[in-house]
């Protein structure tokens, strides 16, 4: 790590599961951290890891050495769109950035948002650093999580400190910022259908009779295993619905990935059929919960939604 990689704050806004999380690891590591939040829990959370706080994105932004990076760790284009532009009579992240200067824009959001978004931000000579990520909080908090990156060349060397800091799985995947978006789509896709059909068959083993926990040990030693399916049906056998992933996330990601193969002219037999899960779930009243409560959608009634 370089001198300046030391002394250049990082700007968080947006500190939920993952945002909190990759604050966290940043400041345990020595890095500055500044994080904005509308929470006054992941506030305080943030405080208690070692993060100074800033009320506002402008705020966020205008506490960014020259060389600084504000992470944009928000749920979707709607809110990342508000955080640097601004909302209402709200000036966003923009108006406190300077030339030179990074945005890297990690949200789950479709392509063509994330070009817009990096086109504003060019037009003010601020780079943009398209880099979704996946792997849960507690991997973004040991650095373990994935991180797609799609920037100029330049600009990834500039900031390679950062990027290795928050993560032993950099994937470069190209200097088209929008590709870092479209990898993440296809990621969460299959992880959706991955998740569905776990569900699926683990529901299927409940009706002929068989112990869950029993067929999900043998799915998970066999050819049916899958990550996704291993880490959230565990809970979802135990009732623990309270949400690490919210159902509506994947119904997000997997609406959006189907949009983007329908406008690529591509219509796939599993995908479509995903994110109707998905959304018929939300729908049933399951918004709020860990996306592992497919199963019990699956099952039967809804069950009820978590305490915020």
């Amino acid at each position: 790590m370089t001198a300046a990689d030391v002394r250049a704050a990082v700007a968080v806004v947006g500190a939920g599961n993952m945002g909190g999380a990759m604050a966290a690891r940043l400041c345990a590591l020595g890095w500055p951290v500044v994080v904005c939040d509308i929470d006054p829990a992941r506030q305080q959370e943030a405080r208690a890891a070692g993060a100074r706080l800033a009320n506002t994105p402008l705020a966020a932004a205008q506490a960014l050495a020259a060389n600084g990076v504000l992470l944009v760790c928000v749920v979707d284009a709607a809110q990342s769109r508000a955080v640097l532009l601004g909302e209402g009579d709200s000036p966003g992240a923009v108006a406190g950035l300077q030339p030179g200067q990074t945005v890297m824009l990690c949200p789950t959001i479709a392509p063509e948002d994330t070009a817009s978004l990096a086109a504003a931000l060019q037009t003010r000579g601020i780079d943009c650093i398209d880099a979704p990520l996946s792997g849960g909080p507690q991997r973004a908090r040991d650095g373990s999580m994935s991180l797609m990156v799609a920037a100029p060349e330049g600009v990834l060397a500039r900031h390679g400190a950062l990027l290795d800091a928050l993560s032993s799985q950099v994937f470069r995947i190209s200097e088209r910022v929008g590709d870092g978006a479209r990898t993440k789509l296809v990621n969460n896709l299959l992880a959706g259908i991955n998740l569905v059909g776990a569900a699926e068959a683990l529901a299927l083993a409940g009706r002929l009779g068989l112990d869950q926990r029993t067929t999900l040990g043998v799915i998970e030693r066999s050819s049916g295993q899958s990550w996704i399916g291993s880490d959230r049906l565990h809970r979802a056998l135990d009732g623990d619905v309270v949400p690490r992933a919210h159902m509506t996330l994947l119904e997000k990601d997997t609406r959006l990935a189907v949009q983007a193969a329908t406008e690529a002219g591509f219509a796939g037999p599993l995908g479509a059929s995903a994110a109707r899960a998905f959304a018929q779930a939300a729908r049933a009243g399951l918004a709020n919960c860990d996306d592992g409560a497919l199963l019990a959608w699956l099952q039967g009634p809804p069950l009820a939604q978590p305490e915020p």
